[in-house]
């Protein structure tokens, strides 16, 4: 069952706060002395930096799989650290980010430090609207699990996870997996919060991983009896055929599903119950085009559902775990926090310079 912090940066305390959880996930994901240590010097940097340049803000940790991970290898544990505030914004990211650069009496070189040490980073900064930035560390640089890294598909998937009320656990749980030339994104939603609902969603994830080759309709029916023993949840299921080019949808309960393709926007509706429990005796799955300028958005009851995409939403180059916490930041404020457990998974495909 997976445990996510979220640490409200507003003072120069919580600092240490976010390297204590930085360093209780790096040992959860199995990262040795050196690959913790560097998660911790990002972290820190981040956390500084939403004191000096936003007035506060917060951080985000979790552990994820490798982005789209193929279960036929080693799964590699990665630590994700996500900032992310209300704060000016940058009028030039590409500047932020050179070592050098600064805006306060610092050396200005926290940016470009983080994005050496990550093994993937990625920011985006909208003026008068905020920043988020987003690391991810595993095992090696470079490295997955001690292994090399399987070809990556032409889709990738991102997301954050944000417990309600600052709990140690949450009740949704999001994975994206491939099999073959089959992208699977999933979310779920444990019934009520708290450790009982994380293990209803967790189930779900590893059954996922376990069919991973599945339609979603079947995989879902597959699921009910799965989270038999669990509080159940709503899962909704999106499956990409690279190789057809379509899309493929199906979902019971309250996930809320966008696509996008191009500049127009559609919903992706799921049936009513609950996996295992109340589930719809029909499990329709819908099938649409998926392009290279698609992007799909799931997400849980915790975001308000009329949520604006924002310019974030329509960026060919941003890391989709990115576009969701930029999805989250912009549907709250310090003044209105997430009511609920909240969690964004965002499907889109990866820009051709960076297939390998």
């Amino acid at each position: 069952m997976p445990r996510v912090w979220e640490v409200p940066v507003h003072d120069s305390t919580r600092v240490r706060d976010v390297r204590v959880a930085t360093d209780e996930a790096a040992a959860r994901a199995g990262l040795d002395e050196d690959r913790t240590a560097g998660a911790t010097l990002v972290a820190t940097e981040l956390a500084t930096n939403l004191l000096k340049h936003a007035g506060g803000g917060w951080i985000l940790l979790d552990i994820v799989d490798s982005p789209t991970a193929d279960p036929a290898h080693e799964r590699a544990r990665i630590v994700q650290i996500v900032a992310v505030d209300h704060g000016p914004g940058m009028y030039n990211v590409e500047a932020a980010l050179r070592d050098g650069y600064s805006t306060t009496a610092s050396l200005g070189a926290g940016l470009g430090t983080c994005r050496r040490v990550a093994d993937d980073f990625d920011l985006h900064s909208t003026p008068g609207r905020g920043t988020v930035a987003m690391a991810r560390i595993g095992a090696r640089p470079g490295r997955s699990g001690g292994h090399a890294r399987p070809a990556r598909p032409p889709v990738r998937a991102g997301g954050i996870n944000i417990p309600f009320a600052g709990a140690d656990y949450s009740g949704d749980a999001w994975a994206g997996v491939r099999a073959g030339n089959l992208v699977t994104l999933m979310l779920a939603d444990g019934l009520g919060h708290g450790p009982d609902a994380a293990r209803a969603s967790s189930a779900a994830v590893e059954e996922l991983r376990r069919s991973a080759d599945m339609p979603p309709a079947e995989l879902l029916r597959r699921l009910d009896g799965a989270l038999r023993d669990t509080r159940g949840a709503a899962v909704a299921v999106a499956q990409v055929d690279v190789a057809a080019g379509q899309l493929h949808f199906a979902g019971v309960g309250n996930i809320g599903a966008r696509l996008r393709c191009g500049d127009k926007w559609q919903p992706l509706l799921s049936r009513p119950g609950i996996v295992g429990a109340h589930q719809s005796a029909r499990l329709p799955q819908r099938q649409v085009g998926w392009e290279d300028d698609c992007l799909l958005v799931l997400h849980s009851d915790g975001l308000p559902s009329r949520w604006s995409p924002g310019p974030a939403a329509y960026s060919s180059s941003l890391d989709p775990a990115v576009v969701a916490a930029v999805i989250v930041r912009d549907a709250s404020s310090p003044a209105r926090p997430v009511r609920d457990d909240t969690t964004v998974a965002v499907l889109s495909p990866v820009p051709p310079d960076r297939i390998s």
